[in-house]
């Protein structure tokens, strides 16, 4: 693709609701989105630029847009040159590499993310990682193998990472320690337990939560925010999927950051503005400055 400002994706609709809910009442303290797919078209189809306008009235000042495969991630590394309120992450999903593998294309598309990791705006190596709950095992080894080089390049570019790590947990931390984690590791959509949290946060990765910490049944994910430091805690939409509860069902985007971080505050018992600026300070040591 020539100009990647053209890529959109369309998420299936199906019966939901797609309308997006009201806005939430603005933060005092600005924060950031730590993980998000604006190329990815939903409800009613808003354009970046208005994404960003909605984030910013109440107190989402930045995103990381982050890619999974070739195109979106020369869509997201174009979103963050074009607009200063977001930055980019690159990558191969763990569930495209075996796809990429089939066709002979792997190391192709590995070789355009270290292109586009050069960029002064791609700040991150992501979503990379393992995925044992969508991908077969015949599939594992090109995950592997994708994994392990998307770690490597994070470390040439001097870059953080953010891991999509699903059904995966003891493969993921195995493969961070023995291949040796990038300096910024970031547990995307953090989605282990309390004892997970534990090894992550004592191996100095930050672990970033979305808005399914707000769901009934993700009892080990508040568990696991409750032992991570205030200091390797990042919060992220992953919109548009993951919009939280009571909002569930409807499309998500980084306008609502401030629902989670709110629920996230009283789940702590802290102060609201101090939490909020915690997770700004988070965010721009593990990506740099917007």
């Amino acid at each position: 693709m020539t100009d990647p400002s053209q890529y959109v994706r369309q998420r299936e609709k199906g019966s939901r609701d797609v309308s997006y809910p009201p806005a939430p009442e603005p933060l005092t303290v600005p924060v950031y989105d730590n993980h998000c797919h604006l190329e990815i078209e939903d409800g009613e189809g808003l354009a970046l630029d208005d994404h960003l306008a909605r984030a910013a009235a109440v107190g989402v000042v930045g995103v990381v847009q982050a890619g999974g495969d070739i195109e979106s991630s020369r869509w997201s590394a174009w979103a963050a040159a074009s607009h200063p309120r977001v930055l980019a992450a690159v990558a191969i999903h763990p569930n495209e590499a075996p796809a990429y593998a089939e066709r002979g294309m792997l190391d192709e598309a590995i070789a355009v993310i270290d292109e586009l990791a050069a960029q002064p705006r791609v700040r991150a190596i992501g979503e990379t990682g393992l995925d044992f709950f969508r991908t077969a095992e015949d599939g594992m080894p090109a995950q592997f193998e994708s994994f392990e080089a998307h770690i490597a390049l994070a470390k040439k570019h001097d870059v953080a990472m953010q891991i999509h790590d699903r059904d995966a947990h003891d493969a993921v931390l195995e493969t961070l320690a023995r291949v040796g984690a990038p300096e910024r590791t970031v547990f995307h959509c953090f989605s282990g337990d309390e004892a997970m949290a534990r090894v992550a946060a004592d191996r100095g990765y930050w672990l970033s939560f979305a808005g399914n910490v707000t769901f009934k049944n993700a009892q080990n994910l508040r568990d696991a925010l409750a032992v991570t430091p205030r200091e390797r805690i990042l919060v992220e939409t992953d919109a548009p999927f993951l919009t939280p509860t009571p909002l569930r069902g409807r499309p998500n985007a980084p306008y609502l950051v401030p629902v989670t971080v709110r629920f996230m505050a009283s789940e702590l018992g802290v102060d609201l503005d101090e939490f909020c600026a915690q997770l700004a300070a988070n965010t721009v040591q593990v990506y740099g400055s917007f």
